[in-house]
């Protein structure tokens, strides 16, 4: 059930998202500063190009001061409006019974479009 639901999320929407992720990660990554926030972007556009069977969880060995500012940053430049637009897809999707499992899955990415740094994917 989970490659069904990847595929119609691929397709409808999931793909343009995960582009969307992999292109701001690139620009990111044209400064040296800018390295870890394009990779934060790319780890963003992995879930988002393939989320269901996905689940984020706390990255042990990045623990600390450093993790804690940089999703500070990573907040202030532009997670807070990823997340919003996030929730906004969540909500519309969860309109319909059939969009619920798509609008959990938006969910899903609200968090990590908050604190991308100590999280990894599994």
């Amino acid at each position: 059930m989970k490659t069904i639901g990847n595929i119609i999320w691929v397709l409808f929407g999931g793909f343009m998202l995960a582009l969307e992720y992999f292109i701001a990660g690139f620009l990111m990554m044209i400064t040296i500063i800018g390295i870890p926030f394009g990779i934060q972007s790319f780890k963003l556009g992995i879930l988002a190009l393939w989320p269901f069977g996905s689940k984020v969880v706390d990255d042990k060995s990045s623990v600390g001061c450093l993790s804690l500012v940089m999703n500070i940053i990573w907040i202030i430049i532009g997670g807070f409006w990823i997340a919003l637009t996030h929730l906004f897809w969540g909500i519309i999707f969860c309109i319909t019974i059939i969009g619920i499992p798509f609008g959990k899955q938006h969910f899903k990415l609200i968090h990590l479009a908050l604190f991308p740094f100590g999280k990894k994917i599994e």
